[in-house]
């Protein structure tokens, strides 16, 4: 049976590394946009700090987890 595309996302090894890519390009993210807010600690937006950490999340796993289910359509071929 073929695994979905949420539980391969959802897998600890496409998570740990989506979690690491978020981490990363999220903080640049944050740090061009709301640099001198963050620094001086007044006018953070938290829901733009918290998306700038999601999207990344969610594309690097969306992608790992449909490159994984393409690896295995071509495995099964």
């Amino acid at each position: 049976m073929k695994p979905s595309i949420w539980s391969l996302a959802c897998s600890r090894k496409i998570a740990g590394n989506a979690l690491r890519i978020s981490l990363v390009v999220g903080t640049v993210l944050n740090l061009i946009n709301q640099g001198a807010a963050i620094l001086s600690w007044s006018g953070i937006s938290w829901g733009h700090v918290l998306l700038n950490y999601l999207v990344p999340y969610c594309v690097a796993s969306y992608s790992a987890a449909k490159n994984a289910l393409s690896e295995q359509d071509r495995h099964d071929v």
